[in-house]
């Protein structure tokens, strides 16, 4: 009998005695399940690109591009595609296969639909796999990404609805679920996952994960953030969560959802080598690769790839590790990229 079975059904408190097991047991449990599904040694790498920074008019209290703190951030205007593409490129370069461009909006205006299809498609004419997060979207505009060609919509979900009114007052959590729904019934794979770390009670993590794995199909990528705390934001001195219960986190996100891709994002920079192996035994099986996620720092593409190595991983679709011939990717992709790479940035929180 598979382990690995897909549900919609699941109960908290099943949510909870998961986390609730021995380390030693859900580990086991959470590797096995990915093993079914997965090559354990493959990882997929994408990189994210941030379109549009700063500005925005939400209240999230973990984000350094809300407009409501000053976290001296300096706010830009949308890139031109040429700029974008240039980016995409050096992410081929380097060994992503998904390229995903991220604008601090609450929502896109229609205005802005002909020029973000079109860098749809351009980016899909390089052979990556596209995915964006631009906030909130209509049925009509998640109808317009997926017709030009959009693989993944990420839209977060972020914690659980009981905690969620403690980190953002700005936007529902129906909300969400509705741009969720939107983007699935266009066509549109959905990545969508949440951060930990926000002071939130373990009972929130269970609700979180509750809520992506009882949607009506689970999310295809599910990234998991641990909270980048950012000078100027209301949850800068809050207190680190036990890496441990992150690594729980992963674990049990693999067990209740054993067919997505589960992303392990924000957070990897203060993340030890043994910490991320964790995760990677525990089910995760997707990175953001490069300098940064977002506004926020992210180990460089060598110390992955170095860390790839020493484990035995390797890029989705890809060869084993070669620190020698990435560092030579690395290398072509910053001489193409010198003038730009200030707005790069590599990890799709969100």
């Amino acid at each position: 009998m598979s382990l690995a079975e897909v549900r919609n059904d699941w109960q908290k408190a099943e949510i909870e005695a998961l986390f609730a097991l021995p380390m030693n047991d859900l580990l086991f449990k959470a590797h096995s399940i990915h093993r079914e599904s997965f090559d354990p040694n493959e990882v997929q790498i994408s990189r994210l690109l941030s379109i549009k920074t700063g500005a925005c008019p939400e209240d999230c209290k973990y984000c350094p591009q809300s407009a409501r703190y000053d976290t001296g951030l300096e706010k830009e205007r949308l890139l031109e595609i040429e700029k974008v593409l240039t980016e995409a490129k050096s992410a081929k370069a380097a060994g992503a296969s998904r390229f995903c461009m991220g604008a601090a909006w609450r929502n896109p205006r229609d205005k802005d639909m002909p020029y973000l299809t079109q860098m749809v498609k351009d980016v899909r004419a390089l052979g990556m796999e596209t995915c964006m997060t631009l906030g909130m979207l209509s049925k009509e505009q998640s109808e317009q990404l997926a017709g030009a060609g959009l693989d993944y919509y990420n839209h977060n979900l972020d914690t659980s609805p009981e905690y969620y009114g403690d980190v953002i007052t700005t936007r529902t959590y129906q909300s969400r679920l509705d741009t969720l729904t939107n983007v699935r019934s266009s066509g549109m794979k959905v990545c969508s996952g949440g951060i930990v770390g926000m002071g939130e009670k373990a009972t929130d993590r269970a609700g979180l994960l509750q809520q992506l794995a009882n949607l009506a199909q689970h999310p295809d990528s599910v990234p998991i953030n641990m909270l980048v705390k950012v000078a100027g934001t209301p949850f800068e001195k809050i207190d680190d969560l036990d890496p441990l219960e992150f690594v729980r986190t992963i674990a049990v996100a693999r067990i209740i959802m054993p067919k997505s891709r589960v992303r392990l994002s924000a957070g990897r920079e203060s993340m030890s080598d043994e910490l991320q192996s964790m995760c990677f035994f525990a089910g995760a099986n997707s990175i953001f690769y490069g300098c940064k996620l977002l506004t926020t720092a992210n180990p460089e593409e060598n110390d992955d790839m170095n860390l790839f190595k020493r484990l035995g991983l390797h890029p989705e679709q890809g060869p084993v590790a070669n620190i020698d011939q990435d560092s030579q990717m690395v290398a072509k992709a910053s001489a193409q990229t010198a003038k730009a790479t200030q707005q790069f940035y590599d990890a799709a929180a969100l």
